[in-house]
Protein backbone atom coordinates (compact mmCIF):
# COMPACT_ATOMS: atom_id res chain seq x y z
CA UNK A 1 0.00 0.00 0.00
CA UNK A 2 1.06 3.48 -0.77
CA UNK A 3 2.06 5.37 2.04
CA UNK A 4 0.43 8.80 2.77
CA UNK A 5 3.39 11.24 1.59
CA UNK A 6 3.74 9.07 -1.35
CA UNK A 7 -0.17 9.31 -2.42
CA UNK A 8 -0.22 13.04 -1.82
CA UNK A 9 2.58 13.41 -4.19
CA UNK A 10 1.14 11.19 -6.59
CA UNK A 11 -2.40 12.86 -6.72
CA UNK A 12 -0.58 16.35 -6.91
CA UNK A 13 1.60 15.30 -9.88
CA UNK A 14 -1.92 13.51 -11.44
CA UNK A 15 -3.37 17.45 -10.61
CA UNK A 16 -0.43 19.01 -12.60
CA UNK A 17 -0.65 17.44 -15.45
CA UNK A 18 -4.36 17.60 -15.78
CA UNK A 19 -3.63 21.52 -15.82
CA UNK A 20 -1.11 21.13 -18.99
CA UNK A 21 -3.63 19.13 -20.43
CA UNK A 22 -7.02 20.89 -19.99
CA UNK A 23 -7.70 24.14 -22.30
CA UNK A 24 -8.00 27.33 -20.38
CA UNK A 25 -12.03 28.50 -20.24
CA UNK A 26 -13.52 30.12 -23.49
CA UNK A 27 -11.67 27.34 -25.35
CA UNK A 28 -8.12 29.22 -26.15
CA UNK A 29 -5.81 26.70 -25.75
CA UNK A 30 -3.77 26.41 -22.50
CA UNK A 31 -0.44 27.68 -23.75
CA UNK A 32 -1.71 30.78 -25.51
CA UNK A 33 -3.48 31.52 -21.86
CA UNK A 34 0.45 31.42 -20.32
CA UNK A 35 1.85 33.25 -23.03
CA UNK A 36 0.06 36.16 -21.51
CA UNK A 37 2.08 35.86 -18.62
CA UNK A 38 5.93 35.83 -18.74
CA UNK A 39 8.46 35.13 -16.05
CA UNK A 40 11.85 37.27 -16.29
CA UNK A 41 14.48 36.92 -18.60
CA UNK A 42 12.48 34.24 -20.51
CA UNK A 43 12.42 32.06 -17.28
CA UNK A 44 9.44 29.09 -18.14
CA UNK A 45 8.75 28.39 -14.19
CA UNK A 46 9.25 30.14 -10.58
CA UNK A 47 10.38 28.03 -7.84
CA UNK A 48 10.17 28.98 -4.24
CA UNK A 49 11.82 27.14 -1.54
CA UNK A 50 10.39 27.87 2.16
CA UNK A 51 10.87 26.35 5.45
CA UNK A 52 8.89 26.77 8.38
CA UNK A 53 9.68 27.01 12.24
CA UNK A 54 13.15 28.44 12.19
CA UNK A 55 14.58 24.99 12.99
CA UNK A 56 18.50 24.69 13.84
CA UNK A 57 19.56 22.59 10.67
CA UNK A 58 17.66 25.15 8.84
CA UNK A 59 20.66 27.45 10.01
CA UNK A 60 23.18 24.71 10.20
CA UNK A 61 22.97 22.78 7.01
CA UNK A 62 20.30 24.76 4.90
CA UNK A 63 21.78 28.33 4.73
CA UNK A 64 25.45 26.97 3.60
CA UNK A 65 23.92 24.94 1.36
CA UNK A 66 21.58 27.77 -0.39
CA UNK A 67 24.46 30.46 -0.34
CA UNK A 68 26.65 28.16 -1.80
CA UNK A 69 24.45 28.43 -5.01
CA UNK A 70 23.54 32.27 -4.55
CA UNK A 71 19.89 31.23 -4.06
CA UNK A 72 17.55 32.97 -1.94
CA UNK A 73 14.63 31.01 0.32
CA UNK A 74 12.27 32.01 2.63
CA UNK A 75 11.82 31.50 6.19
CA UNK A 76 9.04 31.05 8.21
CA UNK A 77 10.01 32.15 11.79
CA UNK A 78 8.17 31.88 14.92
CA UNK A 79 10.19 34.85 17.54
CA UNK A 80 10.70 31.28 20.38
CA UNK A 81 12.45 29.70 18.11
CA UNK A 82 13.58 32.57 16.29
CA UNK A 83 15.85 33.54 19.77
CA UNK A 84 16.99 30.00 19.81
CA UNK A 85 19.90 30.95 16.91
CA UNK A 86 19.37 34.42 16.34
CA UNK A 87 22.79 35.00 15.53
CA UNK A 88 22.19 32.68 12.37
CA UNK A 89 19.43 34.14 11.61
CA UNK A 90 20.77 38.11 11.68
CA UNK A 91 23.10 36.18 9.18
CA UNK A 92 20.20 35.04 7.09
CA UNK A 93 18.82 38.13 7.18
CA UNK A 94 22.18 40.15 5.72
CA UNK A 95 22.39 37.63 2.94
CA UNK A 96 19.15 38.71 1.82
CA UNK A 97 17.35 35.47 2.79
CA UNK A 98 13.64 36.05 3.47
CA UNK A 99 12.42 35.91 6.90
CA UNK A 100 8.52 35.68 6.55
CA UNK A 101 5.90 35.44 9.65
CA UNK A 102 4.67 32.07 10.59
CA UNK A 103 2.46 33.44 13.62
CA UNK A 104 3.63 34.04 17.26
CA UNK A 105 2.10 30.86 19.11
CA UNK A 106 1.83 28.31 16.02
CA UNK A 107 -1.90 27.55 16.20
CA UNK A 108 -3.36 24.43 14.57
CA UNK A 109 -6.43 22.21 14.85
CA UNK A 110 -7.28 20.79 18.48
CA UNK A 111 -7.49 17.65 16.85
CA UNK A 112 -3.49 17.90 16.98
CA UNK A 113 -1.95 16.82 20.88
CA UNK A 114 0.51 19.48 20.19
CA UNK A 115 -1.47 22.42 19.52
CA UNK A 116 -4.37 20.87 21.67
CA UNK A 117 -4.20 24.06 24.34
CA UNK A 118 -3.70 26.68 21.60
CA UNK A 119 -6.32 25.62 19.15
CA UNK A 120 -7.73 27.18 16.30
CA UNK A 121 -11.17 25.75 16.95
CA UNK A 122 -10.90 28.32 20.39
CA UNK A 123 -9.92 31.49 18.10
CA UNK A 124 -11.53 34.77 17.64
CA UNK A 125 -10.53 37.31 15.24
CA UNK A 126 -8.86 39.52 17.72
CA UNK A 127 -6.84 36.85 18.62
CA UNK A 128 -5.83 36.25 15.71
CA UNK A 129 -4.96 39.29 14.69
CA UNK A 130 -2.84 40.03 18.18
CA UNK A 131 -0.99 36.79 17.34
CA UNK A 132 -0.42 37.73 13.64
CA UNK A 133 0.75 41.51 14.94
CA UNK A 134 3.32 40.20 17.69
CA UNK A 135 4.86 37.81 15.73
CA UNK A 136 5.85 40.75 13.12
CA UNK A 137 6.67 43.23 15.78
CA UNK A 138 9.24 40.67 17.23
CA UNK A 139 10.51 39.33 14.25
CA UNK A 140 11.62 42.99 13.37
CA UNK A 141 12.89 43.80 16.80
CA UNK A 142 14.53 40.91 16.65
CA UNK A 143 16.01 40.81 13.19
CA UNK A 144 15.44 44.39 11.85
CA UNK A 145 13.09 43.55 9.35
CA UNK A 146 9.62 43.13 9.08
CA UNK A 147 7.75 40.07 7.65
CA UNK A 148 6.27 40.35 3.88
CA UNK A 149 5.02 37.37 3.79
CA UNK A 150 3.02 34.72 6.05
CA UNK A 151 2.96 30.80 6.21
CA UNK A 152 -0.29 29.29 7.47
CA UNK A 153 0.55 26.79 10.46
CA UNK A 154 -0.13 23.67 9.33
CA UNK A 155 -1.65 25.31 6.43
CA UNK A 156 -4.76 25.28 8.25
CA UNK A 157 -6.57 28.67 7.31
CA UNK A 158 -9.97 28.78 10.14
CA UNK A 159 -10.84 29.97 13.34
CA UNK A 160 -13.65 28.69 15.50
CA UNK A 161 -15.99 25.79 15.61
CA UNK A 162 -19.08 25.27 13.45
CA UNK A 163 -21.35 27.92 12.32
CA UNK A 164 -19.12 30.19 14.11
CA UNK A 165 -15.86 29.16 11.92
CA UNK A 166 -14.28 32.08 10.04
CA UNK A 167 -11.85 32.32 7.71
CA UNK A 168 -8.80 34.27 8.88
CA UNK A 169 -7.51 34.81 5.18
CA UNK A 170 -8.68 38.14 5.24
CA UNK A 171 -6.54 39.13 8.07
CA UNK A 172 -3.39 37.77 6.33
CA UNK A 173 -4.61 39.57 3.32
CA UNK A 174 -4.52 42.88 5.01
CA UNK A 175 -0.95 42.24 6.48
CA UNK A 176 0.88 40.43 4.04
CA UNK A 177 2.00 40.51 0.21
CA UNK A 178 1.34 36.57 0.35
CA UNK A 179 0.00 33.89 2.63
CA UNK A 180 1.40 30.54 2.01
CA UNK A 181 -0.45 27.34 2.23
CA UNK A 182 1.04 23.60 3.18
CA UNK A 183 0.29 20.18 1.42
CA UNK A 184 -1.54 21.85 -1.14
CA UNK A 185 -2.04 19.27 -4.46
CA UNK A 186 -1.22 21.86 -7.10
CA UNK A 187 0.92 25.11 -8.11
CA UNK A 188 0.11 28.78 -8.32
CA UNK A 189 -1.47 30.37 -11.47
CA UNK A 190 0.36 33.58 -11.66
CA UNK A 191 -2.60 35.53 -14.07
CA UNK A 192 -5.21 34.46 -11.54
CA UNK A 193 -3.52 32.78 -8.17
CA UNK A 194 -5.02 34.57 -4.74
CA UNK A 195 -0.93 35.66 -3.13
CA UNK A 196 -3.29 35.64 0.38
CA UNK A 197 -3.87 31.33 0.12
CA UNK A 198 -0.79 30.35 -2.15
CA UNK A 199 -0.43 26.94 -2.72
CA UNK A 200 2.60 25.39 -1.04
CA UNK A 201 3.29 21.89 -1.70
CA UNK A 202 6.04 19.71 0.63
CA UNK A 203 9.50 19.05 -0.09
CA UNK A 204 9.92 16.85 3.05
CA UNK A 205 10.79 13.58 1.94
CA UNK A 206 11.29 14.12 -1.76
CA UNK A 207 13.76 12.80 -4.13
CA UNK A 208 15.39 15.08 -6.57
CA UNK A 209 13.50 13.24 -9.30
CA UNK A 210 10.25 13.88 -7.34
CA UNK A 211 11.28 17.31 -6.89
CA UNK A 212 12.14 18.03 -10.94
CA UNK A 213 8.98 16.17 -11.55
CA UNK A 214 6.86 18.66 -9.70
CA UNK A 215 9.08 21.35 -11.63
CA UNK A 216 8.80 20.05 -14.88
CA UNK A 217 5.32 20.17 -14.49
CA UNK A 218 4.52 23.35 -13.17
CA UNK A 219 5.74 25.02 -16.77
CA UNK A 220 4.59 28.43 -16.95
CA UNK A 221 3.64 28.45 -12.94
CA UNK A 222 4.78 28.93 -9.85
CA UNK A 223 5.94 25.88 -7.82
CA UNK A 224 6.11 27.11 -4.16
CA UNK A 225 8.14 23.86 -2.37
CA UNK A 226 7.69 23.88 1.82
CA UNK A 227 9.68 22.19 4.18
CA UNK A 228 10.61 21.60 7.90
CA UNK A 229 14.39 20.14 8.74
CA UNK A 230 17.11 20.37 6.27
CA UNK A 231 19.50 17.40 6.43
CA UNK A 232 19.76 13.42 6.41
CA UNK A 233 16.51 11.37 5.41
CA UNK A 234 13.93 11.68 8.45
CA UNK A 235 10.69 13.07 10.06
CA UNK A 236 9.58 16.71 8.83
CA UNK A 237 12.66 16.54 6.40
CA UNK A 238 13.89 18.36 3.03
CA UNK A 239 16.83 16.09 2.69
CA UNK A 240 19.91 17.50 1.79
CA UNK A 241 21.09 15.68 -1.21
CA UNK A 242 18.19 16.22 -2.93
CA UNK A 243 18.05 20.23 -2.16
CA UNK A 244 21.45 20.92 -3.81
CA UNK A 245 20.66 18.73 -6.65
CA UNK A 246 17.96 21.06 -7.23
CA UNK A 247 20.32 23.80 -6.61
CA UNK A 248 22.23 22.79 -9.51
CA UNK A 249 19.21 21.91 -11.62
CA UNK A 250 18.21 25.15 -11.51
CA UNK A 251 21.20 26.63 -11.82
CA UNK A 252 21.77 25.64 -15.47
CA UNK A 253 19.81 28.32 -17.76
CA UNK A 254 18.31 25.21 -19.87
CA UNK A 255 16.36 24.58 -17.28
CA UNK A 256 14.38 27.69 -17.60
CA UNK A 257 13.57 28.11 -13.73
CA UNK A 258 13.62 31.12 -11.96
CA UNK A 259 14.49 30.33 -7.83
CA UNK A 260 13.18 32.97 -5.79
CA UNK A 261 11.80 34.28 -2.70
CA UNK A 262 8.15 34.16 -2.31
CA UNK A 263 7.84 37.72 -1.33
CA UNK A 264 10.06 38.05 -4.67
CA UNK A 265 7.62 36.00 -6.62
CA UNK A 266 4.78 37.64 -5.16
CA UNK A 267 5.76 41.03 -5.96
CA UNK A 268 6.93 40.10 -9.78
CA UNK A 269 3.18 38.92 -10.21
CA UNK A 270 1.49 41.92 -8.04
CA UNK A 271 3.47 44.03 -10.22
CA UNK A 272 2.47 42.14 -14.00
CA UNK A 273 -1.36 42.55 -13.07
Amino acid sequence: MMDNGKHMLARALWTLVGFCLLPAWGGAPAEDAKAEFRWPEGKRVAVSLSFDDARASQVDVGLPLLDKYGVKATFYVTPRNLEKRLDGWKEAAANRHEIGNHSNSHPCTANYPFSSKNALEDYTVPMMERDLDSASAEIERLLGVKPVTFAYPCGQKFIGRGVDVKSYIPLVAKRFLAGRGFRDEGTNDPASCDLAQALGMESDGLTFDEMKTLVSAAQGRWLVLAGHEIGKPGRQTTQAASLEQLLKYAADPASGVWIDTVQAVGKYIQARR
